[in-house]
């Protein structure tokens, strides 16, 4: 404890606000504002140990001044006069640590002496001001006898209220003193006992009680409480040690009374909890302390508004009746409770589901929707008229159950778009839900409540998204779906596309019957083998073939070229594509069903023309006939000094003629330079073919990928050898089976094809070896229609004579040599139409599908069928084939 000190008679004054440091207690303060870092400067760190400050409560004006007299000072009236005395009494106006000069500032007439227990300096970065830490510490009261302003702070002409010793010595005789003594003691005692048993750390407060003199203890023991302001005040001006000892009893008694209610408090709600809610007893005991206030009241919290937003949602009376339940669960559960958050965000989910809102479907128009299907897409003329049909039976019944649509074809042919056409023409929200690459069924219906993060399905996220409960549902790339250990989607999806199941779909997660028999769902896949039959029977399949070269001109120029200059900030006036520029693009450039990579042959031509555009942008403007120029000396003197720059625009000038003036450059007009600059060289030739099978052994043959339609070449050549088989190309095992189906009839027949003589029939590969080759070795290749094709590279090969290079053909052949019908016909002339093929070898048995390929295509190709393989060879060499005659078939 601090020693009995000798006061100064004038000690330097730092204000409390609304606060008191008793004597015995320590505290730390941060001085900002210049007058206390004036004061801290001169009285504590320039004196070092032996500096002394003086801390004298102040309060506010507004403040009802109930405890004490008050010192105001006036410094306001004559600022000239730095030392002017204050006097009681007397309002004023004085800044306190920064406290506005328009506010009166009252001050205590008795403070506290105090020292600097640790005192460090600082420098505020970037104003560079200067700042001090201290740590006080209380030492003895005093009473202020004159209040002066010396610089910017505050000093008092002081007188000490400490008894002195001898003083002291005759109060400790006093009856009166001895008992409040022992009283304040025993009360002390029992408080810090209280203390030890909870904080384990009244050990050095027991030590305190032992040494250090009671009547300073009271005022240590009173500093450690929170008490009000004016109990501090009152405590200060106890300068009588009776009285002092009698109020801090009084405040000991009453600080150890709250601790015994709030440990009354406690064992109650320990009572109340079970083993696994001891962490929550915080709670509780607000709980408790709200029961002993008799403060009941229920709160409009967020688990009431989410109560009202349940009720406002509409739900099924079983749904309603399971949140309710759910709800009632959630009352009873804390924060802290692992389960609470997974029920609030379950009930947020059941409250956020749209059970009853819909979409207000416009009244269909079939003639608006057939413009705007024909504006969004050129051609698919059947897909078309199959989506108006399908939107003519929603208007004669609003609520039948369609079937579900869904889009086959190559990537880019517009499944997606048809898609949110469909939701454009009925007036519905659209959602979109991608299964590339799902592999687990809780993506479809969800996870189940009990795992870790678990979450609803996609379906029912999407419907959350969308807040109705008709929207149309595009199931994108439903082809992509996988299985493995965690489920199969395809067979989840099974319930949700059928129209007598959806309408009380499960999600695992909700864990209630949810209505999609309002959803209208759209599937797009780019193949429709991978798709499980029984959910491809759940759906109707419509394919999108191909674009032709005709129609992939329409979409650049009405479609591509105006999207692509938007995209890049352009228009007609500084790009121009020809349409002789286009068909290049498209016939040496690109070769796909889609026009995906169209368009991004556009767009690098736009992204060129955009850095013309940006080059020119300050190169001078000139002016337009009808724009003058002011010729002014003034204004010449100021152009020359490059300060300003102006033109006058007359009147009469309208707009257009305005905007025509800063033109800088003419329309960038595409050509074949241009294309080759930018795209590159041409990446295809039409005398591909004619290169590729320009000696024997090699033909044309069709196939059909995800992608559409492909021309695949095949080549065979021989060797010396001992008469084995060797197929290259990364092939399966079908089109092995074909391979070999090939040559055995090829052998079977070498005589009557003239490829041998009788004796030498048996002996056709006798002393060589056969390589068929497929070209593109890195793309995996399978199935039977190469079959034809494989046959007429062995009998090129064997007869030495080349095979048409403008014929291409596709098709299964059996031992007995049968052209079996294959799929894909459509898109395989496709493929021959794009490569600029002018025949093309189809099993005649595919005439039907032929109605499917566009009449342009058609009228522009001949189409040979063929029944067996010999017609296959009749039309794929040139003169037809001479060996027919000899055959028995």
């Amino acid at each position: 404890m601090a020693e009995p000190v000798e006061l100064p008679s004038r000690i330097g004054i730092l204000p409390f606000r609304n606060k008191v440091l008793l004597p015995g207690a320590i505290i730390r303060i941060r001085c900002t504002s210049p007058s206390s870092v004036k004061l801290v400067e001169q009285e504590l760190w320039q004196r070092e140990e032996k500096g002394l400050i003086g801390i004298l409560p102040v309060r506010d004006a507004a403040e009802t001044v109930s405890v004490g007299s008050l010192l105001t000072q006036d410094v306001g009236t004559d600022l000239g006069d730095r030392s002017s005395k204050s006097q009681t009494g007397v309002s004023a106006s004085h800044k306190v640590d920064g406290k506005s000069q328009q506010e009166p500032i009252h001050w205590h007439t008795r403070g506290v002496a105090a020292r600097a227990l640790h005192l460090s300096r600082g420098v505020e970065k970037p104003s560079g001001r200067v700042t001090y830490t201290v740590v006080l510490e209380g030492l003895c009261r005093f009473s202020v006898m004159e209040l002066n302003t010396k610089g910017t702070y505050s000093t008092a002409r002081i007188s000490p209220l400490d008894m002195t010793k001898a003083e002291m010595e005759r109060v400790e005789q006093d009856p009166d003193f001895i008992a409040l003594s022992r009283q304040f003691k025993v009360t002390a005692m029992e408080l810090i006992s209280v203390l030890e048993q909870k904080q384990k750390t009244g050990g050095r407060t027991k030590v305190l009680l032992e040494t250090v003199p009671l009547h300073k203890l009271a005022d240590i023991f009173v500093a450690s409480f929170e008490i009000s302001f004016e109990e501090q005040l009152s405590m200060l001006d106890s300068v009588d040690v009776k009285l002092r000892l009698s109020k801090a009893t009084e405040l000991v008694d009453r600080h150890l009374q709250s601790i015994r209610v709030a440990e009354k408090i406690t064992k109650k709600v320990e009572g109340q909890l079970s083993k696994s809610q001891k962490e929550y007893l915080l709670r509780q005991q607000m709980r408790a302390i709200k029961e002993e206030l008799g403060d009941n009241d229920d709160e409009d919290d967020d688990v009431a508004g989410l109560e009202r937003k349940m009720q406002a949602a509409g739900m099924p009376p079983n749904v309603w009746k399971h949140a309710q339940r759910e709800l009632r669960r959630l009352k009873k559960m804390q924060p802290q409770q692992p389960g609470y958050n997974s029920s609030r965000v379950y009930l947020e989910l059941l409250a956020d589901l749209p059970w009853q809102t819909t979409s207000e479907e416009v009244e269909l128009d079939l003639k608006a929707a057939k413009e705007r299907l024909d504006s969004d897409h050129f051609g698919l003329e059947k897909v078309k008229q199959r989506i108006i049909e399908y939107l003519a039976v929603r208007k004669l019944k609003p609520d039948a159950r369609g079937p579900v649509l869904c889009f086959v074809g190559p990537p880019g042919v517009g499944k997606t778009s048809l898609a949110s056409s469909i939701a454009a023409a009925l007036g519905r929200k659209f959602v979109r839900i991608s299964l590339g690459g799902v592999k687990d069924e809780a993506d479809i219906r969800g996870h189940r409540r009990t795992y870790i993060g678990s979450m609803p399905g996609r379906l029912i996220d999407g419907v959350k998204k969308v807040s109705v409960c008709n929207p149309v549902m595009l199931l994108d790339e439903i082809d992509k779906t996988g299985s493995d250990v965690r489920g199969d989607p395809a067979s989840a999806l099974l319930e949700v596309l059928d129209p007598e199941q959806n309408k009380s779909f499960n999600d695992h997660y909700l864990n209630v019957p949810f209505d999609l028999s309002k959803v209208i769902f759209v599937a797009t896949a780019n193949r429709a083998q991978p798709i499980p039959p029984p959910l491809l029977d759940r759906m109707e399949v419509i394919e999108l073939p191909g674009y032709t070269a005709e129609e992939k001109l329409k979409i650049a120029t009405r479609h591509l070229i105006p999207r692509v200059l938007d995209q890049h900030g352009l228009n007609s006036e500084f790009l121009k594509v020809p349409e002789a520029m286009v068909k290049i693009i498209i016939q040496r450039y690109t070769r796909e069903a889609g026009v995906r990579n169209l368009e991004r042959n556009l767009a690098a031509l736009a992204r060129a023309a955009a850095v013309r555009v940006a080059e020119q942008e300050h190169t001078m403007v000139p002016l337009n006939k009808d724009v003058h120029q002011i010729s002014s000396p003034l204004l010449e003197s100021r152009l020359s000094e490059g300060e300003v720059e102006m033109e006058v625009i007359p009147m009469g000038v309208n707009n257009h003629e305005v905007s025509s003036a800063f033109r800088v450059m003419s329309p960038l007009i595409v050509d074949e330079d241009m294309l080759e600059k930018v795209l590159g060289p041409p990446k295809y030739d039409d005398k591909e073919t004619a290169e590729r099978v320009a000696s024997p052994g090699i033909s044309v043959g069709l196939v059909w990928t995800a992608f559409g339609g492909e021309v695949q070449f095949i080549e065979a050549t021989s060797m010396v050898g001992k008469g084995d088989l060797q197929l290259t190309g990364q092939l399966g095992d079908v089109i092995k089976e074909s391979a070999q189906i090939a040559l055995t009839w090829v052998r079977a027949r070498a005589t009557e094809l003239n490829l041998a003589t009788a004796e030498e029939s048996g002996n056709l590969l006798k002393g060589r070896d056969i390589h068929i080759h497929f070209p593109a070795g890195a793309v995996p290749k399978d199935g039977p229609s190469a079959g034809v094709t494989l046959v007429t590279a062995l009998v090129s090969l064997f007869s030495r004579r080349r095979v048409r290079s403008d014929t291409a053909m596709t098709g299964e052949m059996t031992l007995r040599g049968l052209v079996l019908p294959v799929g894909g016909v459509k898109d395989k002339v496709l493929a021959a139409h794009r490569y600029g093929l002018k025949r093309v070898i189809l099993p005649e048995r595919n005439s039907k599908d032929l109605v499917e390929v566009p009449a342009a295509v058609l009228g522009s190709m001949e189409i040979l069928l063929a029944k067996r393989m010999e017609d296959v060879l009749e039309h794929a060499f040139e003169g037809g084939c001479p060996w027919r005659q000899h055959s028995r078939l």
